[in-house]
């Protein structure tokens, strides 16, 4: 199978039954546009209708993994049409990582911020750089964490842990991730694609259909988690309507604290 018509995505057979996926966008810490989310729910089903490959390997190129949506692009539409958009996209993405047949690995290679974090996770074994740097993101935009941290963080790292970091979106590092549960495994920054790549041949050259039919079975765990995923998906959408969100985006364009609405006097003290 040749893949065609990728240009945020870069496409590379780098060992027997391997295709090594990089988001290829270092300028912007591959931040991802409308256009390149369409080629990432593109590419799994084409992965997986590929009879060479049998396992996916995703990184990012340059010093990051993935910076999340590219907030500071301009986006078409009604309001309205953004929010449908936006929540039909969220949702398709993480089912089709969800169902996607085929193991995937991920390499982090830095830092990983909503979208990005969002594929790390999501990924079947997760090797993180101890350069890594994950965080959630949606409370600095000003909405809900609502693009994958229902499905799965409280399976990783526990409802506690997952609370603590999603609300107050404390970065969480490679080794401390390794240490939460939240990735496989945390290994020298010089030495993360030769373990990814590993992990991955080793998967390759294993029983397809026993390894597909063990990761489709641990799936159902997130499957349970549905509801609340798709909830929080709605309301992730949702959120981006109101004042704090156009505030959040507006004080990451201009590279300044935040000051939400909804906050009101007591943020300041006031009574």
């Amino acid at each position: 199978m040749s893949y065609e018509g990728y240009e945020y995505l870069k496409l590379d057979r780098v060992a027997p039954g391997v295709l090594q996926v990089t988001l290829n966008r270092p300028e912007r810490l591959n931040a991802v546009t409308e256009d390149g989310f369409a080629e990432l729910l593109r590419i799994w089903g084409e992965i997986d209708a590929d009879p060479e490959v049998n396992v996916a390997l995703v990184t990012g190129a340059g010093d990051a993994f993935c910076a999340g949506g590219d907030v500071a692009a301009e986006v078409d539409g009604t309001p309205a049409e953004r929010f449908h958009r936006q929540n039909e996209r969220n949702t398709a993405a993480v089912w089709s990582l969800v169902n996607m047949r085929k193991p995937l690995v991920s390499a982090i290679n830095g830092v990983a911020v909503g979208a990005g974090v969002r594929l790390a996770l999501l990924a079947d074994i997760s090797v993180a750089s101890d350069r890594a740097r994950l965080i959630d993101g949606h409370r600095r935009l000003g909405v809900t964490a609502g693009d994958h941290a229902a499905i799965v963080w409280p399976l990783l790292c526990g409802m506690a842990k997952a609370k603590y970091y999603l609300m107050r979106q404390t970065p969480v590092t490679g080794p401390e991730a390794d240490r939460l549960g939240l990735v496989s495994l945390c290994v020298p920054h010089d030495e993360l694609m030769a373990t990814a790549l590993e992990v991955a041949s080793d998967l390759a050259s294993g029983p397809q259909w026993a390894l597909r039919g063990t990761k489709r079975v641990l799936n159902h765990w997130m499957r349970v988690a549905g509801p609340a995923f798709e909830h929080s998906a709605t309301l992730e959408a949702f959120d981006f309507l109101h004042d704090d969100a156009a505030e959040g985006i507006g004080a990451f364009r201009e590279k300044r604290p935040p000051s939400y609405p909804s906050a009101g006097s007591a943020a300041a003290g006031g009574g």
